[in-house]
């Protein structure tokens, strides 16, 4: 499970933020996740839930924003949601296209005192 790998990632960075800022401790953070970025949301989750403890994140709030998948057709030039990396225009069915969002795995914000 590479997601408790991800949590550990996000748990440093948050704190190193912290330690940078002075902060006395962290009351929430938001992290933005593509979803056809490979992250299991529901599994990072849990994740968190036991790397959390003991740490500047253990009392934080954490808000976890799926970001939808949208491609560009490189042929017509319609854009439209993904499910996966391979797909379609639904237009004109091309597989040529630009993937514009939904691979994200990102520290958005954290809300630090």
């Amino acid at each position: 499970m590479h997601e408790m790998s991800i949590a550990l990632n996000i748990i440093d960075i948050a704190h190193e933020e912290a330690l940078r800022a002075n902060a006395k401790k962290i009351n929430e953070i938001e992290i933005e996740i593509g979803t056809i970025s490979g992250v299991e949301i529901s599994a990072l989750e849990f994740s968190l839930d036991i790397a959390v403890k003991n740490t500047f994140l253990e009392n934080a709030q954490r808000k976890i924003i799926p970001v939808q998948a949208k491609a560009e057709c490189l042929e017509c030039n319609s854009i439209f949601s993904l499910t996966t990396f391979y797909e379609p225009c639904p237009n004109c069915q091309s597989l040529t296209i630009n993937i514009l969002q939904g691979k994200e795995l990102r520290i958005k914000s954290i809300n630090i005192d």
